[in-house]
């Protein structure tokens, strides 16, 4: 009887997963539109809507630095139907800065596939007297407490990156808490703080204005949208790669079928040269690889970022 069971049980999930998508595809972006996380998703979305067959349609869902959105998805019905665009900052970095959080990233989702990576990138405001990280670094040690910066979040990817900058160079800045990237680009351009950390999504229309000032990339190598920024070890500065990046993700016990279905689609649109041209010029490396390769990345970096939480004493009630 059981054995019958178990053959109904895996006859059905083959064949729902044969006729998945049936219907649209919700895909739940945790912020507001305009950041790179939208920017990404919205790509993203476009391109599973061809490959699914059924259109996936975005739904931004801010607030908590991603918490609110993914949570919806945490706790959606399992089938595939409502999926998460979430990236590092909910997922590896939440957990440690949160002392409650409403899922557990671990354990309530499933990831499905990772899409790019983006790394990071220091800006100050053209008017700034620094030109690199090295005058910025002499520039904060000479005149301490009086550089503001933000990470646009509180204990977001950027405010993280920043404070590992902090703790390695030894220097005294003031970090400037948003809700979003929006307003700290604001208040750079306008001279409120004096350095960002953030995507180059974000920043890019300023700095080909010349309102902003790009000093390094978080990155392993250049990137091809800026190739004469250089990068925090070419800088003298090693030991500070890092990246945000992006995935896909469901509910757990979203049918491995599925799973393995819309990982497929995510590596196929991930080839296509329109989709590779757009990220690059977004500053944003694809990524691909299996749900295991993903779910490496979410441990590695959250045991990576507990660290720098924990002796920057973040932390959010």
């Amino acid at each position: 009887m059981k054995k019958l069971l178990l053959l109904s049980l895996l006859i059905c999930t083959s064949v729902f997963a044969q006729s998945y998508p049936s219907k649209p595809v919700r895909l739940i972006v945790p912020f507001a539109p305009g950041g790179a996380t939208d920017v990404i998703g919205r790509l993203t979305a476009l391109k599973l809507s061809d490959g699914l067959g059924q259109q996936v349609t975005v739904d931004n869902r801010p607030g908590a630095n991603g918490n609110i959105g993914t949570e919806m998805a945490a706790k959606a019905t399992p089938d595939g139907y409502t999926l998460v665009m979430s990236y590092d900052g909910t997922l590896a970095i939440n957990p440690s800065v949160y002392r409650k959080m409403p899922f557990d990233p671990q354990k309530d989702l499933v990831p499905i596939g990772a899409v790019g990576q983006l790394p990071l990138l220091m800006l100050v405001n053209a008017e700034f007297p620094a030109k690199s990280v090295a005058e910025f670094i002499a520039w904060a040690k000479a005149n301490p407490g009086k550089v503001n910066y933000s990470g646009a979040g509180y204990g977001s990817s950027g405010h993280l990156a920043a404070e590992l900058l902090r703790q390695r160079t030894g220097i005294e800045i003031v970090h400037v808490n948003y809700k979003g990237g929006g307003q700290a680009v604001t208040d750079l351009l306008g001279g409120q703080i004096q350095m960002l950390m953030t995507g180059l999504t974000t920043v890019e229309g300023h700095i080909k204005s010349g309102k902003l000032r790009p000093l390094a990339f978080t990155s392993s190598k250049r990137i091809p949208g800026l190739p004469e920024v250089p990068t925090f070890t070419e800088a003298g500065y090693p030991g500070l790669v890092s990246y945000s990046w992006y995935g896909i993700l469901g509910p757990v016990g979203t049918p491995a079928e599925v799973v393995k279905k819309v990982n497929a689609e995510i590596n196929k649109l991930l080839l296509q040269q329109d989709v590779r041209d757009r990220l690059s010029a977004l500053g944003v490396e694809p990524l691909g690889g299996t749900p295991e390769h993903f779910a490496q990345m979410i441990r590695d970096d959250s045991t990576k970022w507990a660290k720098v939480v924990k002796e920057a004493a973040i932390s959010i009630e």
